[in-house]
């Protein structure tokens, strides 16, 4: 009998385990190709249809930078933003698309 067969054995399960794991949390999470962007929270109402809270959301154009975070892109950004992608690339002439660097600061105006 060989001894490393409860090992081969072992090895494979465990890959077949981590499979399965990493399937569950990307699928979970909805970090798939095909997920949709996340769902901004709804804001509570009164009677009258008013917002509950009484802080006001920030404009997206107040901000003048934005600080490149992992796994952005520029479409992203612009979306995250509400600044269009060619605006983008206009005031940040040497923004390599391909070669994003996180923790660069991006003009948004």
């Amino acid at each position: 009998m060989d001894r490393r067969l409860p090992a081969r054995v072992l090895a494979v399960l465990a890959l077949a385990g981590v499979s399965v794991a990493l399937f569950t949390v990307v699928t979970r999470t909805g970090a798939g190709p095909d997920a949709a962007p996340p769902r901004e929270s709804a804001t509570r109402t009164t009677e009258e249809g008013t917002p509950a809270s009484s802080t006001t959301r920030r404009k997206r154009s107040k901000r003048r930078t934005y600080t490149i975070r992992a796994g952005d892109t520029p479409s992203g950004i612009a979306e995250r933003t509400g600044v269009p992608v060619a605006r983008l690339l206009d005031l940040n002439p040497d923004l390599d698309a391909q070669a994003l660097q996180t923790g660069a600061k991006l003009k948004l105006r």
